[in-house]
């Protein structure tokens, strides 16, 4: 290899060197890292083990990771109906199942592991009273840039698997 040839391969590598890490995530960035903030709830899709699909309600929420280990996460139907009374200690048995069975909020810690980018939680409180202290709560983080969070729930408690999609709140 020639001087001059050396010199441009070198050159090439400090551009790269400059350019990549400004790319999304540097790639020294941890997923814990990555993680912490405010994620907006964009999709969901649920399977049965069969792989038969499951139909799933128009849904708003969020999911928040703290740099402490806390979690937080909501959804709930975005079409729910008012109460017609106004008062939220009086809804008609019709108003209190739409809302209950169309909200799912849960908190509690989680830990990371980076070499299988999986989310470990464990959930203290829920509106599901079935999720807490339920063993092996986990989520497996199937993409994650800047902007946006997609992690599979392998085994939800009524057997289905959910595939869901975040945007990083702004």
């Amino acid at each position: 290899m020639n001087r001059r040839s050396a010199i441009a391969l070198f050159a090439n590598f400090l551009i790269l060197a400059a350019v990549l890490p400004h790319s999304g995530f540097a790639q020294g960035t941890s997923l814990r890292d990555q993680l912490v903030g405010t994620w907006n709830y964009v999709s969901s899709t649920a399977t049965r083990e069969d792989g038969t699909a499951v139909e799933r309600p128009k849904l708003q929420g969020a999911v928040t990771y703290t740099a402490d280990g806390h979690f937080h996460f909501i959804t709930v139907r975005s079409d729910a109906p008012k109460y017609a009374s106004g008062d939220s200690a009086r809804p008609s048995s019709e108003e209190a199942m739409a809302i209950a069975s169309g909200t799912v909020a849960y908190t509690g810690t989680y830990t990371v592991d980076e070499s299988t980018k999986t989310i470990h939680v464990n959930i203290e409180t829920s509106s599901f009273p079935n999720l807490v202290g339920a063993p092996n709560q986990r989520r497996i983080v199937q993409s994650i840039t800047a902007d946006e969070l997609r992690f599979t729930n392998p085994r939800t408690p009524a057997g289905i698997t959910l595939e869901l999609v975040f945007k990083r709140a702004k």
